[in-house]
């Protein structure tokens, strides 16, 4: 995770189109009176779990298809959740190592009963293709025995999917440097955290090096927060809701700059509250507020990280 972070603050100090702003972090830090304000993992109630193995299934499935809501209105990441929870509810194998490698776009849309073609479906598809073969190949078809073989590391647990599963290797290059960001690696260490409470399955000694999640809504509340401040060209970009291209400059900025200040904030909380904070903590809160705010202008980028 130093990799996400140093290559974070590095975009961060040559950015040309997204800044952070100092006092913006403070003033942020200082309404929330030294806390981040609680919020439970499955707040919403929509996601499966049983306490087992299966639930391990669920969600590795899960954060293989969580990106690229936009280009649907009606589509969200709530309707993902509970289709996949519903879909094993009505069939404990629908997850199997096996019958993911077969699934195609009808079939997918006919589990999360989405009436039309999904964004990025044949993507979706090779991904949960991809996910079947390798838990099958190298993981005995569990997703279980891939937690497991981290030894309690979250940061042993991104490395491993990375290394495995190449649709979860999101990085970049801006500006002639590798820029490491694994969104859909590291949620999946947070999903198990926050949904077996830091025990068993989601015990990880090393939780606190998992930074925020780069998406859509955690730049788009921050920017709302003072925090992220943008280039007119950007702005306006996102204002008329321009498609902005994944790898570009912009893009790679809006991201990093974001996993920067989200770090920057921990800090800072850590420091006033004498307490350790975690930067998943702060990603929960700050995207329920975000995902609470129908108005929210986000950036639109089409992409299958996030």
């Amino acid at each position: 995770m130093e990799e996400v972070r140093e290559s974070s603050a590095w975009v961060a100090r040559n950015s040309s189109h997204v800044t952070i702003d100092s006092s913006g972090i403070e003033k942020v830090v200082e309404k929330m009176k030294e806390s981040i304000p609680k919020v439970e993992w499955d707040y919403e109630g929509i996601h499966y779990f049983d306490n087992g193995p299966l639930t391990l299934q669920y969600l590795f499935v899960l954060d293989a298809l969580n990106f690229c809501f936009w280009p649907d209105k009606d589509l969200n990441y709530d309707h993902l959740a509970k289709g996949l929870k519903d879909a094993l509810l009505d069939d404990n194998s629908a997850f199997d190592a096996d019958r993911l490698q077969k699934y195609t776009g009808p079939q997918l849309r006919e589990l999360l009963k989405w009436p039309r073609p999904l964004p990025l479906e044949e993507e979706r598809v090779r991904l949960l293709h991809e996910v079947g073969f390798e838990l099958e190949r190298s993981f005995a078809g569990k997703a279980s025995n891939l937690v497991e073989s981290c030894g309690k590391s979250a940061v042993k647990l991104v490395a491993l999917i990375t290394r495995h599963f190449p649709g979860f290797r999101d990085h970049s290059v801006y500006k002639g440097h590798q820029v490491f960001l694994y969104k859909r690696a590291q949620i999946f260490a947070a999903d198990l955290w926050g949904a077996f409470k830091g025990q068993g399955y989601g015990e990880f000694n090393d939780i606190g090096s998992i930074t925020m999640f780069a998406d859509y809504i955690v730049p788009a509340v921050l920017q709302q927060l003072g925090v992220l401040k943008y280039s007119s060209t950007l702005a306006n970009a996102i204002q008329a809701s321009s498609e902005i291209g994944a790898g570009t400059e912009e893009e790679v900025e809006l991201r990093a700059c974001t996993i920067y200040a989200v770090e920057k904030m921990r800090e800072l909380l850590s420091k006033k509250s004498g307490k350790q904070v975690l930067s998943v903590e702060l990603d929960l809160w700050l995207w329920s507020v975000g995902v609470q705010c129908p108005s929210l202008q986000h950036h639109r980028t089409l992409s299958i990280y996030y």
